[in-house]
């Protein structure tokens, strides 16, 4: 079976796909979400689908996983994130107990270290800090990778010497 006859199949099928999304969701636009997802996963693991096995049924078993994971992934970001106005005293004692007031102050001395930087040492350390690569950087600056890297050494240093406050002694 081609490509575009099992894509032209799997069309086919979006009617009754929409009916049984709908006794999943009990929302219209869920259920057209759902549904959307179940032939867009056909659709691109069309390689995985074997001729001769009963279609509709593939998806509605791709329809009903897509279903339960995303559930099991609202669940679990509903169980972290507390959404009411009244914050129980359980979560408010969780919340109290980790509250670090000092780390606004820390950032500030941070954010002030690097504002201390010349140009030329913050800008890679930045790049750095973000993620980039050396060679990124070098490319990004039109400067060679050693000068990026002694930049970056440099800006850790005058950082370091800045911060001495807050090293922990081992």
């Amino acid at each position: 079976m081609t490509k575009i006859e099992f894509d032209t199949l799997v069309i086919e099928h979006s009617d009754s796909l929409k009916m049984y999304a709908k006794n999943f969701t009990k929302d219209q636009d869920d259920a057209n979400d759902l549904v959307q997802d179940t032939l867009l996963k056909a659709v691109t693991y069309f390689n995985n689908f074997k001729e001769g096995t009963n279609l509709k049924g593939w998806l509605y078993t791709i329809m009903k996983n897509t279903f339960i994971n995303n559930y099991r992934r609202i669940v679990k970001t509903n169980t972290f994130i507390t959404k009411e106005d009244e914050i129980s005293n359980a979560n408010l004692f969780v919340s109290a107990t980790k509250n670090q007031g000092e780390n606004k102050f820390i950032m500030e001395d941070i954010n002030e270290a690097l504002a201390s930087l010349s140009e030329e040492y913050y800008i890679p350390f930045s790049m750095y800090f973000e993620g980039f690569k050396y060679h990124e950087i070098s490319d990004h600056l039109a400067i060679p990778i050693g000068t990026v890297k002694t930049r970056i050494h440099v800006a850790r240093k005058v950082m370091k010497k800045q911060l001495t406050a807050y090293q922990v002694e081992n």
